[in-house]
């Protein structure tokens, strides 16, 4: 009998056991679900303070040597240009002299192919970085002035960066915390509750693009360099407890 009344005694301990981990789930689960998760956005305008730009220019010739003087000669005319555009001699970069073999190719009338030398060419890269913005696009627009002294030059298009974009993103930061914010502050109002602690904070990536366009935002964000004005953007998700 003893057995029966210790073992009725334990199953009654397990029981009430039982309840109060089952209550306690319920409760921590409705805890739990006592939360609001709001996205916020935050957003700038900013116009580009630091352009690059390059160009190639090149020669063909069947005597290495000639060619190379040829190319040097265009680089030193080149160079004067630019400075005489107000490029300083530290802003210009020229790359390493590219070497290429050509060849002609045939084939006779039995369609054996052969291949016969045509010469070489030589290309080389100048490079600029600066500030001046507005002078450096002028250049690139007006690349025929190079040319018209008998040089073969390909301008690339600029590329665009801002140099103060730590500060434009720690502004976007806040503006994104305080949408979200109001917003979490207003649903908890239309809901008749009240906003408590934050419990997560999370960022988004920075998307940076022209202003008014169709770019699509990417996951690892968005960088456009070919503008010069620029809208960047950035999402604070938050996620705050509900009284």
């Amino acid at each position: 009998m003893n057995r029966n009344i210790i073992a009725i005694a334990i199953a009654s301990l397990g029981f009430v056991i039982g309840l109060a981990i089952l209550g306690s789930a319920v409760k921590n689960r409705n805890k739990s679900d006592h939360t609001i998760s709001v996205t916020g956005l935050g957003t700038n305008k900013f116009t580009s303070d630091l352009i690059t730009w390059n160009g190639n220019f090149s020669r063909n010739g069947f005597e290495l040597q000639s060619a190379y003087n040829d190319l040097a000669s265009d680089r030193k005319v080149i160079s004067d240009y630019l400075i005489s555009k107000g490029i300083k001699a530290e802003e210009m970069v020229f790359s390493a002299v590219d070497i290429q073999k050509l060849y002609n190719y045939s084939n006779d009338a039995s369609g054996n192919s052969s291949r016969t030398f045509a010469g070489y060419q030589l290309t080389q890269t100048v490079s600029l970085e600066s500030k001046e913005v507005q002078n450096i696009e002028n250049i690139s627009r007006n690349i025929t002035e190079i040319i018209n002294r008998g040089i073969e030059f390909t301008s690339a298009p600029p590329n665009y960066f801002y140099t103060k974009l730590s500060e434009v993103k720690q502004q976007m930061i806040a503006d994104a915390t305080k949408d979200a914010k109001e917003r979490a502050e207003k649903i908890a109002e239309n809901a008749g509750a009240d906003l408590g602690n934050l419990k997560k904070a999370t960022m988004g990536v920075i998307q940076i693009t022209a202003p008014n366009s169709t770019e699509e935002y990417s996951w690892g964000g968005t960088y456009n360099t070919m503008s010069k004005e620029k809208e960047a953007s950035i999402t604070i998700k938050l996620e705050y407890e509900v009284n």
